[in-house]
C-alpha cells in the first residue's frame, strides 16, 4: 500500500513537472468553444464576440460548436465529459450551472465536480414587462392590480426553473401577489403570448423585449439589477421601486472541463478579461443589452456558489419540483 502511494505521488509530481514544457506548445491546434444553445441566441452572439479576438490572442482559431438541447444541459454535459487538455471550453448561461442540478432528476453531469470556472463574461438585467391593456403604468400599479384579483393573472416564462420563472416566483413572495405560471418554449413565444392576451406579464431578457416596448406593444416596469444597468440606464430598478435587495440577473460565462491545467485556465481567463473590457467588445455587448464583466476564475466560482444558495431557497419556498 505504501509503495503504491509513493509511486502515485511520484507520477503526479512528474506530470506536474512536465506541464510547463508542454505548455510552451499550447495551443497547437484549434480550440473548441461549445455553446449549448442554437445559433442566433444571446449566448451564441456573445460567444462569437469574444471567440475571434480570443483566437487571435492565443494564436489558434476558437471555433464555436453549437450543441443545443434540454435547456443547455446537453452541451454542458459534452464539455463536462471532454478531455481536460485545454482544447474544449464551455460558453453558457447560469441555468445549466446553477439551477439544473436542483431541477433535473437525471442531469448527465455535475457542474461543481466536472467543470472549472474560467471567467464571467457578461451580465444582463431581467425586465418585467406587462400587457399595456392591463392599464398599469408602474410596478406599484401592477402589484395593486394583482392583489385585487389573486390567481386571476397569468405570467409566462421560458420553462420550469428558468431564470424568468424563478425571478417571478421571488417577486411574488416579496410583493405578496398570486399569479399563475404558464411555461413556454423560448422568449419569442412568451412575447407572443402577452401580445395575444394569453398571459399578462413576464420577466425576460431585454434583447427580446425592448423592441416591443419601444413600439408600445409591451410595457416595461423595471429591471432586476441592484443598481441601474449600463445596458438600460434609463430604467428604474426594483430596489428603487421599493424592493430593497431584489436581484435576478442573467449572466454568461466560460468554463472548462475539471482538470484542465491551471496555466491554461489562467491564460484563457486573462485574455478574456482583456478582450471583454476593451471598448470595442463592451460597445458590442451593450448593443445586445449586456454589460461586460470579465473576472478571474475564483470570482466566477464565488458567483456560482452564491447563486446556488439563493436560488435554492427560492426553489424550495416556491415548491418547484424537478422534472
Amino acid at each position: 500500500m505504501q509503495r503504491r502511494h509513493l509511486l502515485g505521488a511520484a507520477a503526479a509530481s512528474l506530470l506536474a513537472g512536465s506541464w510547463p514544457a508542454r505548455a510552451q506548445a499550447w495551443p497547437a491546434r484549434p480550440i473548441r468553444m461549445v455553446v449549448p444553445f442554437p445559433p442566433g441566441t444571446s449566448p451564441d452572439l456573445i460567444a462569437r464576440m469574444v471567440s475571434e479576438p480570443l483566437g487571435a490572442a492565443l494564436g489558434q482559431p476558437v471555433v464555436i460548436d453549437n450543441r443545443p438541447g434540454a435547456g443547455g444541459n446537453i452541451g454542458t454535459g459534452v464539455v463536462a465529459k471532454a478531455a481536460p487538455d485545454g482544447y474544449t471550453f464551455l460558453f453558457t448561461i447560469q441555468g445549466p450551472l446553477v439551477t439544473a442540478p436542483m431541477l433535473s432528476k437525471s442531469l448527465p453531469y455535475d457542474p461543481v465536480k466536472e467543470l472549472a470556472p474560467v471567467s464571467l463574461v457578461a451580465t444582463s438585467p431581467n425586465v418585467l414587462v406587462v400587457d399595456p391593456k392591463l392599464g398599469v403604468e408602474t410596478l406599484a400599479d401592477f402589484v395593486r392590480v394583482a392583489k385585487a384579483q389573486p390567481g386571476k393573472l397569468n405570467y409566462g416564462s421560458v420553462g420550469n426553473g428558468s431564470a424568468s420563472h424563478l425571478a417571478m416566483e421571488l417577486f411574488k413572495t416579496r410583493a405578496g401577489i398570486d399569479l399563475v405560471h404558464v411555461p413556454y418554449q423560448g422568449f419569442p413565444a412568451v412575447v407572443n403570448a402577452i401580445l395575444a392576451g394569453q398571459v399578462q406579464a413576464g420577466f425576460m431578457v431585454p434583447g427580446l423585449a425592448m423592441g416591443q416596448v419601444r413600439a408600445g406593444k409591451l410595457k416595461a416596469l423595471g429591471v432586476t439589477t441592484l443598481g441601474r444597468s449600463s445596458a438600460l440606464p434609463e430604467m428604474p430598478t426594483f430596489a428603487e421601486l421599493g424592493y430593497a435587495g431584489f436581484e435576478a440577473i442573467s449572466w454568461q460565462a466560460v468554463l472548462a472541463p475539471a482538470g484542465t491545467p491551471k496555466p491554461v485556465i489562467d491564460r484563457v481567463s486573462s485574455e478574456l478579461v482583456r478582450i471583454i473590457k476593451s471598448d470595442e467588445v463592451r460597445t458590442k455587448m451593450l448593443g445586445q443589452y449586456f454589460s461586460a464583466a470579465g473576472t478571474a476564475p475564483q470570482a466566477l466560482a464565488n458567483l456560482m456558489r452564491s447563486e446556488r444558495e439563493s436560488w435554492g431557497r427560492v426553489i424550495q419556498a416556491a415548491g418547484v419540483q424537478p422534472e
